[in-house]
């Protein structure tokens, strides 16, 4: 009788075992679910309808999910500006160092782009200063290239090396000059990346200085600045 009840105990066991298995594998139905949540987060974030990023979140969607070049739901947001999208998204904790694969994050691409609203909420939620682009640059290095002003001043402020070497051999003060027009906002921008802490004696690729750079193509101004730096 003992040896019935345990057979009898141990088959119940492996039922309820089986069972419970069972019970964790996802059906068709829930993984057809899941997809379709996860196909409408990508597309409310690339349309910008915040309310419909929540109402997929809410379905279940992965906030991670890849989609088109492997961007993610916060990436497709940002890149296209969509502040209310990238609020709702970093706010249920999506990540703002994930990369697409040509290695831009809703914090390179917001810096890179000026899309300031968007780059202090990467910052207020775990942006890696120290993440590179795919031309192993920070976002300060675009953001100057660009005489982006107000994004310079934001990634300053909040600690990227200004004197950072790009895989090009430049720093964001080479890219100001080299790539940018001499104009007034670019002498503003190298006026701000030396009070910053740029050290105007960091040579290019070619051994040239920021100064002979400026110098060679006439941008008179921005030589001044240098000149003022030391």
């Amino acid at each position: 009788m003992k040896r019935a009840a345990l057979a009898t105990a141990l088959l119940i066991l492996a039922m309820s075992t089986v069972g419970c298995a069972a019970a964790d594998i996802p059906t068709a139905e829930e993984t057809t679910m899941t997809e379709t949540a996860d196909a409408a987060l990508l597309t409310a974030a690339a349309s910008g309808d915040a309310d419909a990023v929540r109402a997929a979140l809410a379905d279940g969607a992965d906030l991670e999910v890849r989609g088109d070049g492997g961007a993610t739901a916060l990436v497709a947001a940002t890149k296209l500006n969509h502040v209310d999208a990238a609020r709702v998204l970093i706010e249920a904790g999506a990540d703002v160092n994930a990369k697409d694969d040509i290695q831009d994050s809703a914090y390179l691409y917001a810096g890179a782009r000026g899309h300031d609203e968007i780059l202090l909420m990467t910052l207020k939620n775990g942006a890696d200063l120290a993440s590179t682009n795919r031309f192993g640059g920070t976002a300060l290095i675009p953001a100057s290239e660009r005489g982006l002003l107000s994004t310079i001043r934001i990634l300053l402020d909040a600690g990227v090396d200004v004197n950072h070497v790009n895989d090009l051999d430049w720093t964001a003060l080479h890219e100001a000059i080299v790539l940018g027009d001499g104009s007034s906002t670019y002498v503003e921008v190298v006026r701000t990346l030396i009070d910053g802490g740029a050290d105007v004696t960091i040579p290019d690729g070619e051994g040239v200085s920021p100064r002979r750079l400026a110098a060679d193509r006439g941008y008179d101004a921005i030589v001044a600045e240098i000149d003022r730096a030391g």
